[in-house]
C-alpha cells in the first residue's frame, strides 16, 4: 500500500512558495508488534506551521528537511497489532500531512464521534478550542463584566475565545477583515461588536466602541493592530498574546509594540501562551465546550477543502484571509 506524504523541502524566507514542499508517495510497511495503521481522514492546517518551518529557537523543534510536514489529523484505524486499540477506532494526534500514519499510539487519543462530528475534534474540541479556552480564561484571566477585544475574531481561535467570552458574561468586540466576515462574526458567532480592519481606523473603533478601555486583548495578529490596543487599555489590563500572524512572513525585522509603556501606566501584563502547557486540563476543558456546543451556545466552524495534493494552495489560505473558521484537508476520498 502506498502512501501520499508532504514532506519539507527547503526552509523558506518570507512567504513559503510551492517547492518549499514536496509530495512524494512511499510505501506503508508491515506493522510491528504494539503498533497501529492510521488512515487519516482529516488534517489540520493552522498558522504556527509557518513558524514551524524555521530553523530557530521555540516551543517546539522546528520540522527536519525531508521530513513529513508537522500537523494534527484525525483517522480510524484500519490496522492495529495494539490491544489498547481496535480496528474502527477513531483517533487524533500528530500524524502529519500524509494519508497513512504507523504509530505505536504515543500521543494519540480515541474519540467519540458518535455525538459531535470528526473535523469538531480538528477545531473546537482541538487545538485551536484549548487555544482559545485556556488563553483567554487562564492567561487572561477574564470575569463576567469585563471589556474583552479578539483580533482573528473570525479565525479558529479568536472565533472560539469571543464566545466563551461572551458565555462567561463577557462585552466581546471582535476585530476582523472584511464586513462579510464583521457580520458573520456578530450575528452568528454571538459578539456584541465587530471592526472592520481593511475598511476602518481600528484605534478610533476600539475607542468608539469601548469608551471606557480594554480588561482583556487576546492578540493573534500582532503589528499595528496590537499598537492599537495597547493604547486602550483599562487598569490592571491582561494582553494575550496568542499569535502574531501579521508578522509570520516578514523577510525583515519583526514589528514589535511601540506603545509598550502602556502596560506601565495601567500596571498591565503581557503574557504569551502555548497551548501545550496546558495539556494535563485538555479533557475537563473539552468536557465543557462540548456541553456548551450541546447546548448551542458554541459554535464550531470549519472550513473543508479537497485532496492531499492541494496542501499548499490551502496553506495559503491561512495568510490571504480566505477562509472562516478552522481550515482543514480531506484526504480520504
Amino acid at each position: 500500500m502506498m502512501n501520499k506524504q508532504v514532506v519539507l523541502r527547503k526552509r523558506p524566507v518570507g512567504m513559503p512558495e510551492a517547492d518549499t514542499w514536496a509530495l512524494i508517495e512511499s510505501e506503508v510497511s508491515d506493522l510491528q508488534d504494539g503498533e497501529v495503521l492510521i488512515e487519516n481522514h482529516y488534517i489540520s492546517l493552522d498558522p504556527a506551521m509557518r513558524g514551524w518551518l524555521n530553523d530557530t529557537k521555540s516551543y517546539i523543534p522546528p520540522v527536519a528537511i525531508d521530513d513529513v510536514m508537522r500537523a494534527g489529523n484525525i483517522g480510524v484505524v484500519t490496522e492495529s497489532k495494539n490491544p489498547k486499540f481496535q480496528i474502527g477506532d477513531v483517533m487524533t494526534g500528530w500524524g502529519g500531512v500524509q494519508q497513512y500514519v504507523k504509530t505505536d499510539g504515543e500521543g494519540y487519543f480515541k474519540v467519540d464521534t458518535s455525538m459531535v462530528p470528526m473535523t469538531t475534534y480538528l477545531a473546537t474540541l482541538g487545538m485551536p478550542g484549548m487555544t482559545a479556552y485556556f488563553g483567554i480564561t487562564e492567561v487572561g484571566k477574564i470575569k463576567s463584566g469585563d471589556v474583552v477585544l479578539i483580533s482573528g475574531a473570525a479565525g479558529a481561535v479568536g472565533s472560539v475565545a469571543g464566545q466563551v467570552a461572551k458565555i462567561k458574561g463577557c462585552h466581546v468586540v471582535g476585530i476582523a477583515g472584511g464586513p462579510e466576515k464583521c457580520a458573520h462574526v456578530v450575528n452568528e458567532l454571538g459578539f456584541d461588536a465587530c471592526i472592520d480592519y481593511k475598511n476602518e481606523s481600528v484605534y478610533k473603533r476600539i475607542k468608539e466602541l469601548c469608551p471606557k478601555g480594554i480588561d482583556v486583548y487576546f492578540d493573534n495578529v500582532g503589528g499595528d493592530i496590537l499598537d492599537a490596543a495597547l493604547a486602550n487599555l483599562r487598569m490592571h489590563a491582561r494582553i494575550v498574546i496568542c499569535g502574531a500572524i501579521s508578522q509570520y512572513n516578514n523577510t525583515g525585522h519583526i514589528q514589535g509594540p511601540k506603545n509598550y509603556l502602556s502596560l506601565l501606566v495601567n500596571r498591565a501584563t503581557m503574557q504569551g501562551m502555548v497551548v501545550f502547557d496546558y495539556a494535563a486540563k485538555y479533557r475537563d476543558a473539552a468536557t465543557e465546550m462540548a456541553t456548551w456546543i450541546m447546548k448551542g451556545q458554541l459554535r464550531s466552524e470549519e472550513d473543508i477543502y479537497e485532496g492531499i495534493e492541494n496542501f499548499y494552495p490551502t496553506f495559503l489560505r491561512l495568510f490571504n484571509g480566505d477562509k472562516r473558521g478552522k481550515l482543514l484537508l480531506k484526504v480520504k476520498a
